[in-house]
């Protein structure tokens, strides 16, 4: 018990620690919404890596216009959701395959966030955020207020997430990912369910960046950059370490794989070994990369020596 006591103790007086779970509660919006088009409906969808700057930008933009940030960040999640329709829509509608959909809209995201910020990358710092609920006397308070706060987010968005996909509608969309035809012939309106799912998909991974960027204290244009591989390494790794097919169990093990994800990067980042042979936080987008490989390639590493066993 003292053990444990002290490891709560340091863990929530490390900086650097609480920043990595804070950042994983925020990227299980982005996992939760990939969950969404790459499990559920089965569409391959990398509008992510722009819907995330996309909420970030009209997030930040409305606070910069005194609007209230949680308001502000409703506008994000909103304008995230339109991108999403907009994606499913080019499929839809124009009969473009999946993939190249999310990608011409990635792309065309990638301007219109520019238009919407004017340059590269702005600051809020000093402007009046969602974490500004109490007076701030440290940056370990800091810190924690962002963790509650990121926390307290998630557990909203995870219960009406599970709330939802327990619903008529939410079984239809399921059922669209599952089989389109046999969905169709049950008389569901499949093209509607795609985009409505489409529509939440992304207005999470625009949540997620809302969140972000009032963290991060402004917003980048290439903060989006690698969304898409963040949220399948999270979903891979939830996966990977609970095997459940129930949708509120998944929802959790996604959130789970998202914390897990950011604590190896952040065990990468001060690593000294690593840091010895000349890793650093340039390399970020590599060890992300390394981490899924690695995570993808351990189960079949264990299938192959199952078999060979038998």
């Amino acid at each position: 018990m003292d053990a444990i006591i002290h490891f709560l103790s340091a863990f929530l007086t490390n900086i650097t620690w609480i920043g990595a779970l804070e950042l994983g509660l925020i990227y299980a919006l982005v996992a939760l919404g990939v969950l969404i088009s790459y499990k559920i409906l089965d569409f391959p969808d990398l509008t992510a890596d722009g819907s995330f700057p996309l909420g970030g930008a009209v997030c930040v933009i409305s606070i910069l216009n005194q609007v209230d940030p949680w308001l502000a960040t409703l506008y994000g999640t909103l304008a995230g959701a339109v991108a999403g329709m907009i994606t499913a829509s080019l499929h839809i509608g124009f009969k473009i395959e999946k993939l190249l959909a999310s990608i011409l809209m990635m792309i065309a995201l990638y301007s219109i966030n520019l238009r919407i910020m004017g340059m590269p990358n702005i600051a809020i710092l000093g402007e009046t955020t969602i974490y500004d609920v109490m007076p701030i006397e440290s940056d370990l308070q800091l810190a924690l207020v962002r963790l509650v706060m990121a926390l307290l987010v998630v557990v909203i968005v995870k219960c009406l997430f599970d709330l939802f996909f327990a619903t008529e509608t939410g079984l239809a969309i399921r059922a669209t990912g599952t089989n389109s035809r046999m969905a169709k012939a049950q008389g569901i309106a499949v093209n509607k369910m795609t985009i409505l799912g489409m529509a939440i998909s992304n207005a999470l991974i625009a949540l997620g960046g809302a969140l972000y960027v009032q963290s991060n204290g402004g917003v980048d244009i290439s903060i989006g950059v690698g969304t898409i591989v963040i949220g399948l390494a999270a979903v891979i790794i939830g996966e990977a370490i609970f095997s459940v097919k129930r949708i509120i169990w998944l929802t959790f093990a996604v959130i789970i794989g998202s914390v897990l994800y950011r604590f190896f990067i952040a065990l990468a980042l001060n690593n000294d070994t690593l840091n010895g042979i000349g890793f650093g936080p340039q390399d970020l987008n590599l060890i992300t990369a390394l981490l899924v490989v690695i995570v993808l390639a351990v189960p079949r590493i264990k299938q192959k020596l199952a078999g060979k066993r038998g």
